[in-house]
């Protein structure tokens, strides 16, 4: 197994306790270790939706790398702010800090602060600069809701702007809830098996039976958990579905409660029958995103701000159309022309009613199949770090999702159980029109090819990282 012991972390930081939680293997250790090993790093800003582990993993890398830690949390203790106050020179700050925690060790050297949720104290991130000027401290940071429009009250965003982001003096990385990769490694995947697939993928020959059925197992039981570190530990410890939905449920709650307490006054309703109408949106057989979805006769002007603040609290993706099949994609996106999946499957499982885990789990999606199936997808894809899109067009032909695979424009298919889709039928056989020389189409099935067509199992989805 790839887990590692279990540390004191904060797992939910709108209650006071703390609780031991498993530490999984996560990707963000290695770029964690990748800006530690660099010469000229600077103080790190890990950014995230709520929930995905940030925390858990700053706390962790922090405590294997430093003799002394020194962890601020400004969410669960906004009285931490007046370190900050009236200057931001770091011998003052550390004064402050160790005359109000007189435990607190601080070396030179061999200390490393952790401003937790530092979105909620704009002065601890002015210091940054101050730090990295200094040089004798590490210091990371986490933060949630970073940028999002309207999260600042009036006395906030007066106070963000006298601090002012120090542009230059921080390093940025995204972090999401796990991913499929993460998740097989939980649950035991080695990497000999990973060997085996990419073998099997280069040499397109079919996964053997016993292993093909486990990583199928496995996908549907991601479907069902997604990627919150929560969730995911809830699961290994009880395999009860309804602890399962207990827990996504309340988190997808909090997201509310940040909508409501957070959002502007004017955008509040609107943030909300947004969110909730992303069920309905992927129902549809075309799932271009509508905003007469959301509430009959909806208009652009009225929620296309509610809808960005969602996105930029990481809470769901955008898939956005292309004007042609071809390179680069994003030259081509149309802006206005989009679908939205959520950033974390499991969670948009749980918004649905109950008993579609228990059909999921048996393989019986029913006609909800390709709605499931594409969000999934959304899923792998977007937090591999690809940006999402797909081709429509009126004339019928609509192409699930467009990727640059091995150079070239890629279409990927994911609703199909059998035969080709009409759609990728028609554009495979105009390659004139629409320039493409090879698909993928994703499915309930083993590796196989016929002509351009490379089909694969929807379990491998995670191993096209080739560019």
């Amino acid at each position: 197994m790839h887990k590692k012991s279990a540390i004191k972390c904060v797992t939910n930081k709108r209650k006071s306790a703390i609780k031991r939680v498993i530490m999984y293997k996560r990707k963000i250790e290695n770029i964690l270790q990748s800006w530690l090993d660099d010469a000229s790093h600077k103080p790190l800003v890990v950014k995230g939706v709520r929930q995905c582990g940030k925390t858990c993993s700053v706390m962790d890398f922090a405590q294997k790398h430093f003799k002394h830690v020194v962890y601020l949390d400004f969410r669960e203790h906004p009285d931490y702010k007046k370190f900050f106050t009236p200057n931001l020179e770091v011998d003052s700050i550390i004064m402050r800090i160790t005359a109000a925690m007189p435990n607190a060790e601080i070396e030179p050297g061999k200390t490393c602060f952790i401003f937790d949720e530092i979105q909620d104290c704009p002065k601890a991130r002015g210091s940054l600069k101050y730090f990295h000027q200094d040089g004798r401290y590490e210091v990371m940071c986490t933060g949630s809701l970073l940028g999002v429009n309207g999260y600042k009250s009036p006395e906030e965003q007066e106070e963000e702007e006298e601090a002012s982001i120090p542009v230059g003096f921080e390093d940025i990385v995204d972090m999401y809830p796990m991913d499929f990769e993460e998740w097989l490694w939980a649950n035991g995947i080695k990497t000999i098996h990973f060997d085996y697939l990419k073998k099997c993928l280069n040499s397109e020959t079919p996964v053997e039976e016993a292993l093909h059925d486990r990583f199928r197992e496995l996908l549907h039981q991601y479907i069902v958990v997604g990627g919150m570190p929560e969730v995911v530990t809830t699961f290994m410890e009880t395999k009860q579905i309804g602890k399962v939905l207990a827990v996504q449920r309340r988190i997808v709650d909090e997201y509310k409660s940040d909508m409501v307490k957070y959002a502007p006054a004017a955008d509040k309703s609107h943030i909300r029958e947004c969110f909730e109408s992303i069920p309905a949106q992927l129902a549809r057989e075309y799932k271009k995103f509508s905003y007469n979805v959301v509430r009959p006769g909806g208009r652009g002007r009225d929620y296309a701000g509610s809808l960005q603040w969602i996105e930029d609290a990481g809470i769901i993706r955008r898939c956005y159309n292309t004007e042609i099949t071809e390179l680069p994609l994003d030259g081509h996106k149309i802006k206005k022309e989009f679908k939205v999946y959520m950033t974390d499957v499991g969670l948009l499982i749980s918004m649905l009613e109950d008993g579609t885990q228990s059909s999921i789990l048996q393989g019986d999606l029913l006609s909800y199949h390709g709605a499931i199936k594409e969000n999934l997808v959304a899923d792998i894809f977007g937090k591999m770090g690809h940006k999402l899109y797909y081709f429509h067009k009126n004339a019928g032909v609509e192409l699930d999702f467009l990727m640059r695979y091995k150079g070239k424009c890629t279409p990927v298919e994911c609703k199909a159980t059998t035969g080709n889709a009409k759609s990728m039928r028609t554009v495979m056989s105009h390659p004139e029109k629409y320039h493409v020389t090879s698909a993928i189409k994703l499915g309930d099935y083993n590796i196989g090819r016929k002509d351009q067509l490379l089909t694969l199992p929807m379990y491998m989805a995670f191993l096209l990282k080739e560019v």
